[in-house]
């Protein structure tokens, strides 16, 4: 347990940090799984509109360091390269 002031607001502030992240993680990974299951229903339509509001999301994910800025455009570059191949047909 910490004992001085300092570690005890730093352990509050900790733990503030952690719900605030786990919120994001969380609202990142939900777009995500939206965009798959509209790849996997073939529904390219739905599909585009859910890699629309995912982009952004991951993008803040990112800004706010969440996750590091190569990993936000690895999951957009292969979201929307499983797009363009239901596209395609």
């Amino acid at each position: 347990m910490a004992n001085s002031a300092q570690a005890r607001k730093r352990a509050r502030q900790a733990e503030c940090r952690r719900i605030h992240n786990a919120s994001l993680r969380s609202r990142m990974r939900t777009s995500v799984k939206r965009v798959l299951r509209a790849l996997n229903t073939g529904d390219a339509e739905k599909a585009g509109a859910e890699l629309k509001l995912a982009g952004p999301t991951l993008d803040s994910a990112a800004t706010k360091g969440l996750i590091h800025k190569n990993k936000a455009a690895r999951h957009k570059s292969r979201l929307n390269a499983r797009l363009k191949a239901l596209r395609a047909g």
